[in-house]
């Protein structure tokens, strides 16, 4: 029974690992970040007693809640900007005052996973290049310069496609903001 296990598991190791990685690395800022989701997911298929056959898609369940998780550990500002001469409070949308933490009631949790999981899903619709600075500069606090060293683009160029995902996360997320 065990053996049978162990070979299911391996079987749907061996056919989803690559789709799932460049899934997972899609939605975060480097290879090394992309390596700890997976080994993170992976090691949950691994812990878990049950039957894998419907496991490609508990895969990718795990997947996104493992990087929810990781985008809520951050508790940085999503749209506020890190200067407040760069501030823009009328199209401010305050994300982080609505992801705070509170206490942790049962409600605030919800909202807050609601909120993450929106996030999540704009920071997808963004352009790779958009989203890859937006992620580095706010949810991991890489200065331009060191995301201009890294990637050999001009510091104006970051900052310009850091303003473009802001813009964009600013009217995707206003509708959220607004209901809230």
């Amino acid at each position: 029974m065990a053996a049978r296990r162990t070979e299911s598991v391996e079987k749907l190791v061996a056919s989803e690992s690559a789709r799932l990685w460049r899934f997972i690395r899609g939605r975060v800022a480097s290879n090394a970040d992309a390596d700890d989701v997976m080994q993170d997911v992976l090691a949950q298929l691994v812990s878990v007693a049950g039957p894998v056959e419907v496991a490609a898609s508990w895969l990718y369940t795990v997947a996104r809640n493992r990087l929810i998780d990781r985008y809520r550990k951050m508790r940085v500002a999503i749209v506020e900007p890190r200067d407040p001469a760069e501030r823009d409070d009328d199209l401010e949308l305050g994300l982080d005052a609505m992801l705070a933490d509170s206490h942790g009631s049962p409600e605030d949790d919800y909202l807050r996973q609601v909120i993450w999981h929106e996030v999540e899903l704009a920071l997808g619709e963004l352009p790779e290049a958009q989203r890859q600075v937006f992620v580095w500069h706010e949810l991991e606090g890489m200065s331009f310069k060191d995301m201009s060293e890294a990637t050999g683009e001009k510091v104006a160029t970051l900052i310009s496609r850091k303003r473009y995902a802001v813009l964009f996360l600013r009217e995707r997320l206003a509708e959220l903001y607004a209901t809230l």
